[in-house]
């Protein structure tokens, strides 16, 4: 499998796209080949964080379980992994513990996008091993912020 969009995904033309509000529109190659895998089951959530990742200038590839996102990331290692907790046949709890575990991907880094926000959710997030932990509903400019943060 390969973390290449379907022109699904690619539906935002950078001719309509003015960027995420609050910060610049991109056109950086580099970033540009920056592959980010989001897993997430909503499709509308989906949608708008792809929307908001592809806007500004990042490659974004999307799943919809943590098993398909771990197939994915065997086939084709992403820069980052934004995930949601809950999801079926792997939760983002796993998926992250997963990800830790497999030599080629630990050192990953990993953003939750969740909308867990007991303390207790926030801990278990943590201590599955991931970097960072956002609640639902997200600001787009914050989300951009961390990835830009993360990547560069």
């Amino acid at each position: 499998m390969s973390l290449t969009p379907t022109p699904e995904r690619a539906a935002v033309n950078e001719n309509e796209a003015e960027g995420v509000p609050g910060l610049p529109p991109v056109s950086d190659p580099e970033r540009a080949r920056r592959r980010i895998l989001v897993a997430e089951d909503d499709q509308n959530i989906l949608r708008q964080i792809v929307f908001n990742l592809e806007s500004s200038g990042y490659n974004a590839v999307t799943a919809t379980t943590g098993v398909e996102a771990m197939r994915l990331m065997m086939g084709e290692r992403p820069d980052l992994l934004i995930t949601d907790i809950m999801m079926p046949e792997m939760d983002g709890y796993e998926l992250v513990a997963a990800v830790r575990r497999d030599e080629l991907l630990a050192d990953l880094p990993v953003i939750m996008l969740t909308a867990k926000t007991l303390d207790d959710d926030v801990a278990q997030g943590y201590n599955s091993g991931t970097d960072l932990y956002l609640t639902k509903p997200f600001n787009p400019v914050e989300l951009i912020s961390f990835v830009q943060r993360i990547l560069g």
